[in-house]
């Protein structure tokens, strides 16, 4: 087992050192401060950017209280309850990072608001591999994911260069609803992680169409406004998740449920059939 986790992380290692050399560097384009939604509203610049931050402080201190708070979320776990601290804090700070980062936009401030990001995203890595792979291996994997996190950002601060940080943010975009899919849960509600990685992708599209939104809405809300909304749904689910869910179980994957589900959707379908065309063909019995 051992051997296995060694090879997985050499490989990773060398992949990533791989990459770094046969891709070109991707610098901050300084347009990306140039957001479409520029207004004031008493006296708060870029007002409607900053404010939006608001629900992911209030969703991680909601989160980081009931982690807490007579184990409200029912944390088996010691790993657990660390990643879900990491990452609860990770998303209030977002809400202050990213607020201070909106009030003046410069790559300085930016840091501010991608480093609890990482926070966030790292964390969520860390419990997947406690929940659906091994507690132990998820328990140890957390500080270095979460110092994979910081250099990437202080990577892109010094050298800028965006590619680590790029990969700390879209692998686990990518990693994390295959693993909801393919391995065995160890709690119910399953499908919340998928919701949360649908508004996850929603809220990048939006922040790429930032100018085309706000000229869509007539200039009322912009396209990253509605990003930091549906980004904050994403949290929201997940707290959802933790306060509804259950022990597993029969341990099964999200994709045999489904193809299970399928399997009696078909069953059942032939089962109607059969039953209309046999009772079609009973006769009527003769009346007394």
């Amino acid at each position: 087992m051992r051997k296995r986790t060694a090879y997985a992380w050499g490989v990773a290692i060398i992949s990533f050192v791989v990459l770094m050399i046969v891709t070109p560097t991707i610098p901050q384009s300084q347009e990306y401060h140039d957001f479409a939604d520029q207004r004031e509203f008493f006296g708060i610049p870029n007002t409607l950017n900053v404010v939006s931050n608001f629900p992911f402080l209030v969703i991680g201190i909601i989160g980081l209280v009931f982690c807490y708070y007579k184990n409200y979320f029912k944390l088996s776990l010691q790993g657990e309850l660390w990643g879900w601290t990491c990452f609860f804090i990770g998303v209030a700070a977002v809400g202050v990072g990213s607020s201070y980062y909106h009030l003046d936009p410069n790559d300085a401030r930016l840091v501010w608001d991608r480093l609890p990001m990482t926070i966030a995203f790292t964390s969520i890595m860390a419990i997947f591999i406690i929940e659906r792979i091994d507690e132990q291996k998820g328990m140890l994997s957390i500080i270095p994911l979460l110092l994979a996190g910081v250099i990437s950002i202080l990577y892109w601060r010094f050298f800028d260069d965006l590619r680590p940080y790029a990969l700390v943010q879209f692998v686990p975009c990518i990693v994390i609803p295959l693993m909801a899919i393919l391995l065995p849960p160890m709690y119910t509600h399953s499908t919340y992680w998928l919701w949360a990685a649908g508004f996850y992708l929603l809220a990048k599209v939006e922040e790429a169409m930032d100018k085309v939104i706000y000229k869509w809405t007539h200039h009322i809300v912009s396209g990253h406004t509605l990003k930091h909304l549906c980004a904050a749904m994403v949290p929201v689910f997940l707290t959802l998740m933790l306060a509804k869910r259950t022990i597993q179980t029969d341990r099964i994957s999200l994709l045999k449920t489904w193809k299970v589900s399928w399997t009696k959707v078909k069953e059942n379908g032939s089962r109607v059939e059969s039953c209309t065309y046999t009772y079609t063909s009973v006769q009527p019995e003769e009346s007394h």
